[in-house]
């Protein structure tokens, strides 16, 4: 690790504390710290800084103060998921069913966003790195963006379509369709599935404006022209920054601001 750890393994709270200090500021509101080796011009532009510049400034202003820690490797104990004491920073590639990719930490108002680089595609890491951004923006969402995107997920509810966007919001779906037959009714198990539902469909719509991206078929996956809603709903929502676009009719209209 650069500025090197004395320790093999650190929980990510503990990493979080022992390196903040070592922090490189972006922006008032990122800023890093590579725990492996000092970044080239190239690698600080591929992974944080066109990642950042893609964010649309709706979102960009309302995110709270941010620290990306790159690191080697990240491992998880005991299978627990959201728990931050059972994770942890690793200079050594941890058994498989213990290496995960991603986690969190909050300190204060500061949220410390870990990444595991070794042994992950760019398109991987840019995935997850927008996967955190969609969950910090869906913990404060405003009452428009909520109600707008809830009335949109209602609608489709009604006419019985099939699919979601990825993993997450497809089980969250299937159980509220099994909990509740009048999906008219906002309750916490809509809440839910709106919520990850948002956040998976955020995730692909941030992707999108940096990276040129491939949806993935298949038997759960929403429909196209569903998809292309949501799309168009988060473009009115959070528009993209200038020059910047995911459908192609949303980069000429860009072009002509």
């Amino acid at each position: 690790m650069s500025a090197r750890a004395d320790h093999v393994k650190l929980s990510v709270g503990q990493f979080a504390e022992q390196f903040r200090d070592a922090m490189i500021p972006l922006s008032n509101t990122f800023s890093y710290f590579c725990a492996s080796q000092p970044m080239s011009e190239e690698d600080l532009k591929e992974y944080l800084e066109e990642p950042i510049a893609a964010l649309p400034p709706a979102i960009a202003s309302t995110l709270p103060k941010i620290s990306i820690m790159l690191v080697p490797y990240l491992e998880r104990v005991d299978g627990a998921k959201n728990v931050p004491a059972n994770d942890f920073v690793c200079t050594e590639r941890p058994p498989d069913n213990r290496q995960f990719w991603a986690s969190q930490v909050r300190m204060g108002e500061e949220e410390i966003l870990f990444f595991a680089l070794k042994d992950q595609e760019v398109a991987e890491y840019h995935y997850r790195f927008y996967r955190m951004i969609a969950s910090l923006v869906a913990a404060r969402w405003s009452d428009d963006a909520q109600s707008s995107y809830s009335s949109l997920i209602r609608e489709e509810l009604n006419a019985s379509v099939h699919g979601e966007v990825d993993e997450e919001s497809w089980h969250v779906k299937q159980a509220l369709l099994r909990r509740q037959s009048n999906v008219r009714r906002q309750t916490k198990a809509f809440r839910d599935y709106a919520r990850h539902s948002f956040i998976d469909t955020l995730t692909l719509y941030l992707h999108g404006i940096c990276c040129d991206i491939d949806v993935e078929t298949g038997p759960r996956q929403l429909a196209s022209r569903y998809l292309r809603r949501r799309l168009n709903l988060l473009y009115s929502l959070y528009p993209p920054p200038d020059g910047y676009a995911v459908l192609p009719e949303q980069l000429k209209e860009s072009e002509q601001r």
